[in-house]
């Protein structure tokens, strides 16, 4: 590798943090004149790497968006966390993802260092991609990005919304949040129609258009955006409170639970504990008793019993 390129490398790795770049201090950072910068600056702009100027006592250089994109640099954990989420973005619900994800890790792993290489397949091993029915609320990528930019740029939309009863309503809306939960995306929005905040599910949307009007700066719903749509959500279906043995040491499940274990409560010792859950669905409580991989008794709620014998069944059957 001559200077010439060795130099422009370190160029572009310092470009590539988004701030604006005095000349001074790149010719600081790389020991070259300012001289020296400037050539290279037009060097990289001629293969393709949109580099901005800006003039007077504030001014400097700046990385920002082109036509195309340009190779990028990564350092080795930047790197290791992208072929990482690459491998485990098939339990997105976004419509053809899975796909380019392939594609893209196909790509990153050509080019990977034989250490990287290993420390992502160790990584990988040991996680598994969650496998999407066709019902399972996937998404387009379309919807996502119309969704995102007209939240964005504060304008008002309109879609077609298709109700747990299956029947269709037209909604005129002013979006505040795109956000994604669980498996699933929804919409926070205010409702024009109904002068109220509502929440929507994503994959029941269709015909999304920005109508172009400009919506209001509206405070968020109270509690902020995250707290209405845990509560909206949460009033779709029944909640209850799990009780359950766990044959394995209280430190041990506390641990597996995290943050999930919420206002819930953990007794026991180190053969055993007892599990009193925050309030939820039977499938979320049901999903993360199977997630804790370890043998359990349910001794309430009878509905939450009668789900995992229902997955019992699903599950025997598909053998």
């Amino acid at each position: 590798m001559t200077d010439t390129t060795a130099r422009l490398l370190s160029l572009l790795s310092l470009l590539q943090t988004p701030r604006l770049w005095p000349g001074s201090e790149l010719a600081e950072r790389l020991g070259v004149s300012g001289r020296t910068v400037r050539r290279d600056i037009d060097r990289l702009r001629e293969i393709g790497y949109p580099v901005e100027a800006s003039a007077g006592g504030l001014g400097g250089y700046r990385l920002t968006a082109g036509s195309a994109m340009p190779p990028l640099l990564l350092d080795d954990e930047e790197a290791v966390a992208i072929a990482v989420g690459l491998g485990t973005v098939a339990g997105q619900a976004v419509r053809g993802v899975d796909e380019a994800a392939v594609r893209a890790a196909a790509k990153l792993a050509q080019v990977l260092p034989v250490k990287l290489r290993r420390q992502v397949s160790t990584l990988t091993a040991g996680t598994q991609p969650f496998a999407l029915s066709p019902a399972a609320g996937v998404v387009s990528s379309d919807s996502l990005v119309t969704i995102a930019a007209a939240s964005a740029n504060h304008e008002r939309m309109r879609f077609r919304y298709r109700g747990h009863d299956g029947t269709e309503t037209a909604r005129h809306v002013e979006p505040v949040r795109l956000v994604a939960s669980g498996r699933r995306w929804y919409l926070v929005a205010f409702d024009l129609d109904r002068d109220d905040w509502r929440t929507f599910r994503v994959d029941r949307t269709t015909d999304l258009r920005a109508t172009g009007a400009r919506a209001q700066h509206r405070s968020p719903p109270a509690g902020g955006v995250e707290k209405f749509l845990r509560t909206q959500v949460m009033g779709m279906a029944p909640t209850f409170r799990a009780d359950v043995t766990l044959h394995a040491s209280r430190q041990a499940i506390a641990a597996r639970l995290g943050d999930r274990l919420g206002d819930g409560t953990l007794t026991g010792d180190d053969d055993s504990c007892r599990w009193y859950s925050h309030a939820d669905t039977v499938e979320w409580l049901a999903t993360q008793l199977l997630l804790l991989d370890t043998d359990f008794q349910v001794h309430g709620p009878p509905q939450l019993q009668a789900h995992l014998d229902t997955l019992a069944v699903r599950i025997t059957r598909s053998r």
